[in-house]
């Protein structure tokens, strides 16, 4: 079975013997290099990131500033008001829309193949509701990642709404699944009758790379996709010998879920394979990008630490071990920008909800021809330019000032055709050509060379 984790060995592959350090500095080291399981807490825990005693700088905390001032009211008539209104707040498209019947949430006495947990998403901001519970909420702190909270729609009247903090949430979402850092995920997993995971054969943490046919485990998938089989809209039956019996075939292609359950209690109708594969993109990128960031910040959090203690000059810039370190979690990032390894689509393409595709590219930034990075292609790939909408989001935009800057130099000489690695042939000049254009045109903070080269084209 296909279970690919999103995380990168090379940032965790440093020797204490890269440093030159007094003997007296190790335990300082060894707190940077040890595997989180082996430490007392995760590593984001500590310095520099702190992530549980850090107030975030988020969606939902400047939504319940705005609350607090009488400057925003919430309509709350039921949970799916408050729902939308919040979404709404956080440019979160109700067209969005997945759904999953899989016990692998918060809430799982509330999910069931009948009654599956609806999860919307924006680009840095995620929501999920299981019906009669609290409202699930993502948003994305620029430097510690996904802050997760509960809130309760179904809170007196009199009582103000209040966005709680969870950091339970982290049991999932703060380990290996994400890589060891507060992420966001999409599990594939073989669902039982009653939708709890059958836990010998094991789940999928999807990325852009995950086979078409390992995706959509415990979920529902509404949408046309050929003859090639996916996991989605079926459950499976474990028998005695750990083996499971399950029919693929009967969840393939379908349009109209109301066989499945009662769709009447939820505003949409559908579960958008082609939503389903932007949000399953969209959070190993930002899982990726936290990652990065994480390790940036921490390389460069060591660096200064050791110097003091050796009595040596603060360099601002990253140096020796920092320096590779750096340009390791660059190279992760430009690859997932770059969608290397992503998984084809089945033959004859994909097709899915309109709605959804309209709401998605809607205000998508575009160059002066006309093109983005949000334009769908869904014959042989997601998008018809394979450099990721992601460049846009609030962890790229904010991450630390070497590591953006490793980044963006490696993703121009790439796209110039100049990596001599051979790792990006997949991308023709053509697509380069069109992809250079719109990052220099709609990039914020596009280096000034870039524009330059492109004047000069």
């Amino acid at each position: 079975m296909h279970s690919r984790l999103i995380s990168s060995s090379r940032t965790k592959s440093i020797r204490v013997s890269d440093f030159v350090i007094h003997s007296s500095f190790v335990l300082l080291i060894s707190s940077f290099l040890l595997p989180s399981a082996l430490q007392a807490e995760d590593e984001y825990e500590n310095a520099p990131i702190r992530y549980s005693d850090t107030e975030p700088n988020d969606a939902a905390q400047r939504l319940q500033r705005l609350m607090a001032a009488g400057k925003v009211k919430i309509d709350r008539t039921d949970a799916w008001t408050v729902l939308r209104d919040v979404m709404k707040h956080f440019d979160i498209p109700p067209e969005s829309q997945t759904m999953v019947f899989s016990k692998t949430s918060k809430q799982n006495d509330r999910i069931s193949p009948q009654t599956p947990r609806v999860v919307y998403f924006g680009d840095n901001a995620y929501v999920g509701y299981c019906i009669g519970g609290a409202i699930e909420v993502s948003t994305i702190d620029p430097k510690l990642g996904p802050i997760f909270y509960l809130l309760d729609p179904y809170e007196e009247p009199q009582k103000p709404l209040h966005f709680q903090r969870d950091n339970s949430c982290l049991s999932c979402h703060g380990g290996p699944f994400t890589p060891e850092v507060p992420g966001v995920i999409v599990r594939s997993v073989y669902p039982g009758p009653e939708g709890h995971p059958i836990m010998s054969q094991g789940s999928t943490v999807v990325d852009t790379t995950t086979p078409f046919s390992d995706r959509w485990g415990g979920w529902y998938v509404t949408g046309r996709h050929g003859s090639d089989l996916h996991r989605g809209n079926v459950t499976a039956t474990e028998k005695n010998d750990q083996s499971i019996d399950i029919d693929f075939e009967k969840g393939a292609n379908i349009t109209n879920l109301a066989k499945f359950f009662d769709t009447t209690p939820y505003p949409r109708k559908t579960s958008d394979i082609i939503a389903l594969m932007v949000l399953e993109h969209q959070t190993s990128v930002q899982n990726i990008l936290t990652k990065a960031n994480h390790t940036s910040l921490r390389a460069m959090h060591m660096q200064t630490s050791l110097r003091r203690e050796l009595g040596e000059k603060v360099e601002r810039e990253p140096v020796g071990t920092a320096r590779r370190i750096i340009d390791h979690c660059a190279e992760d990032v430009v690859e997932a920008l770059l969608f290397k390894d992503e998984a084809a689509l089945p033959e004859g393409g994909i097709e899915g909800d309109p709605a959804f595709q309209t709401a998605f590219t809607k205000r998508a930034p575009q160059s002066s021809d006309g093109r983005s990075l949000k334009d769908f292609q869904l014959l042989n790939r997601l998008f018809k330019l394979r450099c990721s909408y992601m460049v846009y989001s609030l962890t790229f935009q904010h991450l630390t000032a070497p590591l953006k800057q490793t980044v963006l130099n490696r993703l121009w000489t790439v796209l110039e055709g100049k990596d001599t690695t051979g790792s990006f042939d997949y991308l023709g000049d053509i697509e380069r050509a069109h992809i250079r254009r719109i990052l220099a045109e709609t990039l914020p903070g596009a280096p000034a060379e870039w524009k330059k080269a492109l004047a000069a084209k």
